[in-house]
């Protein structure tokens, strides 16, 4: 599958209009010139020798250096990707927080107007475009209510070197033990990650909405009623732990969307993450860039859900590899 991604991209990214020496050069270089610098790139290589070289690139782990800037690309997104990870982490939580409990409760009022009114915003959220949404927050709370910053991860009075230890904001806050600034961090990450997380917070309430159903029918939440056992410790404890279950194999197929969300919702917020290097060097055409944060998401997508699938054994003893 990786395989079939990686080429692709590659294709894909070099039909395009454009190349790296004409975003380096403009469009008034002289065509000697034109030619001089692709011969350096090796860009008027066969199409198929490129290829050949890039797939022994990516054999040695090794993602090459950008066209444009000179620089490894690996270097590059280890200092981009704890950005990427942190948002979709609280991202992920949030839906999660948001699309399990209104599921849930929803499952438990059926047919009630709370439940036609959660299943109408699971409808409408899922619809909304991720940076539509993203800059009616930032209106409505970062400019009509001045109450959160609207871009970037930090304020401008919180030393970027402090940060230098993993990159990620808030467990280096943490470790040098800034906790002005850990708030500050926090603040910054509030809009973008629940943009990025109401997104998808539709999916999970239709999915819980629907297993929670299901599970409410089960002998043994009607044995547990008649026993006397409180309706709510019922369906927001035995009930839904087992409703999770096919919850979580849908939290790994996710990722792949979340990380797809972190495009736009980086863009929108000025976040210094991979989503928003991808979109920076799409423009420019840097091939080796391009294709080094692909490769970087679609290994990520399938850790977790490898995670996924070894936890779902775990949890489950029904299932079995």
């Amino acid at each position: 599958m990786l395989f079939i991604l990686l080429s692709i991209v590659f294709v894909v990214i070099r039909v395009m209009p454009g190349d790296p020496v004409s975003s380096m050069l403009g469009g008034h270089a002289p065509e000697s010139v034109i030619e001089q610098k692709k011969e350096e790139l090796g860009l008027n290589r066969p199409l198929i020798v490129q290829y050949g070289d890039y797939l022994l690139q990516i054999c040695r782990f090794d993602l090459g250096n950008s066209m444009i800037f000179n620089e490894s690309v690996m270097d590059t997104i280890k200092m981009k990707i704890p950005a990427t990870m942190e948002l979709t982490f609280f991202g992920m939580l949030i839906t999660l927080l948001v699309g399990v409990t209104l599921g849930a409760y929803a499952a438990d009022k059926r047919r009630s107007p709370q439940d036609y009114a959660i299943r109408l915003y699971g409808i409408v959220i899922y619809c909304i475009p991720v940076y539509w949404l993203g800059l009616m927050l930032q209106m409505i709370f970062g400019v009509w209510m001045d109450v959160l910053p609207v871009a970037g991860r930090t304020g401008a009075r919180v030393f970027v070197s402090m940060f230098e230890k993993t990159g990620f904001y808030i467990l280096d806050t943490i470790l040098v033990r800034d906790f002005d600034a850990l708030k500050d961090v926090l603040i910054h990450l509030i809009l973008p990650s629940f943009t990025l997380g109401l997104t998808l917070s539709g999916i999970f309430i239709r999915l819980t909405r629907a297993n929670m159903l299901d599970v409410l029918k089960s002998d043994y939440i009607l044995a547990a009623e008649a026993r006397g056992i409180r309706h709510r410790r019922v369906v927001y404890k035995h009930a839904m732990l087992n409703a999770f279950v096919p919850i979580l194999t849908m939290m790994g197929l996710q990722v792949a969307l979340l990380m797809a969300g972190a495009v736009l919702t980086e863009t929108t917020f000025s976040w210094p993450g991979m989503g928003r290097l991808l979109l920076e060097r799409i423009y420019l055409r840097d091939y080796p860039t391009i294709q080094g944060v692909i490769v970087i998401f679609a290994v990520i997508v399938a850790l977790v859900s490898l995670v996924v699938d070894i936890i779902y054994a775990l949890i489950d003893p029904r299932v079995r590899y």
